[in-house]
């Protein structure tokens, strides 16, 4: 789906945090068929990925000095960054970075939401985020996993003004999704099986026609398959580490 601006409370916005860049460059580019732009020194070395002529994501030098482990990182559209950030700290989040200018691109704030997964927003200015969702190359589904799920629904609802709907709410599997123009993105409760020293975190799954055949491609270009394609209810899924070892996730929808 093409789409010329994001809805506000949607995700508008993803970004890869990599420790070779040059890495991370070739690998999404062969994967997905996405084209690169040259990075913007005047942005720190960030450069964007394109897929089929529109902006679908970016990339970014992650600090040698930087613990963190190479990862994909969410941002949802805002219209004002500085009051999402008030409210961000009335509703028990911690801002990891406040309201930055970019040019005249927009403003971007990142946070730490209750259960600890990082989560970031954007307010446009000319740039307005993703060009296409739900097609082959592009964003399709937005997962928050995290230990503390009934605060981060109270979160996001507050703070992101989210209606949720429970899926699931079952002891073995707690699961709501975020409506708004649509379904936009799911949480699940995962404290009984999320491994000790995992962090809560957003993951993203990438639209594609055939899982296995894309995980086999991912695995030859250097990524590692965690899970191997598997048909749900939701659609083929599956997932796989990047060269670098950000995780990300496929998918091939259901039909109809």
């Amino acid at each position: 789906m093409q789409r010329e601006s994001t809805p506000i409370g949607a995700p508008s916005w993803i970004d890869v945090m990599s420790s070779d860049v040059a890495a991370t460059r070739s690998f999404y580019c062969e994967l997905f068929s996405w084209s690169a732009a040259e990075p913007n020194e005047d942005f720190g070395g960030y450069f964007n990925f394109s897929n089929a002529g529109g902006l679908i994501a970016g990339a970014m030098a992650k600090d040698d000095s930087n613990p963190m482990p190479d990862v994909w990182s969410v941002y949802i559209a805002v219209t004002d960054a500085a009051a999402t950030t008030e409210l961000v700290k009335a509703h028990g989040g911690q801002v990891v970075a406040p309201p930055m200018a970019v040019g005249d691109l927009g403003t971007m704030a990142v946070y730490v939401d209750p259960g600890g997964a990082g989560i970031g927003v954007w307010q446009a200015g000319e740039h307005k985020g993703m060009a296409t969702v739900d097609q082959v190359g592009s964003p399709s589904w937005f997962e928050l996993h995290t230990r503390e799920y009934d605060a981060s629904l109270a979160f996001y609802r507050d703070v992101f003004g989210w209606v949720t709907e429970p899926v699931s709410d079952t002891p073995e599997f707690r699961y709501s999704v975020a409506t708004g123009e649509g379904q936009w993105c799911g949480i699940m409760d995962n404290a009984n099986d999320l491994p000790e020293g995992i962090p809560a975190t957003w993951e993203i799954y990438f639209e594609v026609d055939d899982v296995a055949a894309t995980l086999a491609k991912a695995e030859a270009l250097g990524a590692k398959v965690l899970h191997p394609a598997e048909a749900t209810p939701y659609g083929v899924l599956g997932s796989a580490t990047d060269p670098t070892g950000a995780l990300f996730k496929l998918r091939t929808s259901p039909a109809g």
